[in-house]
């Protein structure tokens, strides 16, 4: 890959982890009133994304001293945030069905951290019936794949039929995409990488398929400004055994980056209230710290690999 490309990669990447680090206290969570899990504004599915970001940043190991302090603060603020992983061990407990604390928790167990009954709850789950059978998303149903295959939980799960289900899986006509489907296309490919850890994983008519048309959709969603949905993809890129993607799309994201490190979402105007534009914006922090590591990391690798 470009030097150029890692050079902008990893900077957009270490900018976002700085200000995601900085205005962290602007997500914490309630402490004495019931979650609600509707509001956008809630901390608890953000939350689960900087552990997320974190424990890449953390696993890869390419990041200098200060991003790697960063990554290991965030991650133990979130997991504080959720009372040492008891409020994911009690939400499992009382919603048996639902996968959100699993898929959180996973994030924890990339960084080194465990919960001994959680551990416990997703084995005996994990036996049920009814818990394998919940309807989803067929996107959905690889996170949750994954998020058990992260946490050590049994996987008897059948790859090549879960990633055939989804639509990236029937490389469908790619100028019939849309915005979310977008995001469900990249989603596909993270969890059957577990974000980029394993690109050989992927199915080569996916690969095939994503060299293909890749840098198109790129284009067209940076010629519009979505700059979360670009991140999202350039991190797919990442996730190729052979990326694929110029310079383009990392230096749109580049010269759309605040000084403060924020990225925006898209065009609109970033709130001047700093709490506000925290909310909206934090999930494009996010994307960019995980696709600047992953960016960085698999080129690392497979220079060290050639090498």
């Amino acid at each position: 890959m470009n030097a150029d490309v890692l050079k902008t990669a990893h900077t957009v990447g270490s900018r976002a982890l700085g200000w995601l680090h900085d205005s962290a206290g602007f997500g914490t969570l309630p402490t004495h009133t019931i979650v609600d899990f509707d509001d956008r504004d809630s901390a608890y599915k953000p939350l689960g994304e900087t552990a997320l970001a974190s424990s890449l940043v953390l696993r890869e190991g390419v990041a200098g001293p200060a991003e790697l302090a960063a990554a290991r603060e965030l991650v133990q603020f979130a997991w504080g945030q959720f009372r040492d992983g008891d409020f994911l061990y009690e939400r499992q407990v009382g919603h048996p069905l639902v996968t959100d604390p699993l898929e959180t928790y996973a994030h924890f167990v990339r960084a080194g951290i465990r919960h001994e009954r959680m551990d416990d709850l997703l084995a005996h789950l994990a036996d049920l019936d009814s818990a394998r059978a919940v309807e989803m998303m067929p996107n959905r149903r690889l996170a949750v794949a994954n998020a058990r295959r992260v946490a050590g939980v049994r996987d008897d799960h059948d790859w090549s039929t879960l990633a055939a289900d989804t639509w990236l899986g029937a490389t469908p006509e790619p100028w019939a995409i849309d915005w979310m489907t977008g995001y469900h296309l990249t989603h596909t490919v993270f969890h059957i990488t577990d974000w980029g850890a394993h690109p050989e994983l992927l199915p080569t008519e996916i690969r095939d398929y994503l060299r293909a048309w890749l840098p198109v959709w790129v284009d067209v969603w940076q010629e519009v400004a979505q700059f979360d949905l670009v991140g999202e993809l350039l991190a797919v890129d990442a996730c190729l055994t052979e990326p694929v993607c110029d310079a383009q799309g990392w230096n749109r994201l580049a010269a759309a980056q605040h000084a403060n490190g924020l990225l925006p979402r898209d065009a609109d105007p970033v709130d001047t209230d700093e709490r506000r534009a925290f909310k909206d914006h934090e999930h494009t922090a996010v994307v960019a710290i995980v696709a600047g590591t992953i960016t960085l990391a698999r080129s690392l690798g497979a220079a060290s690999a050639v090498a």
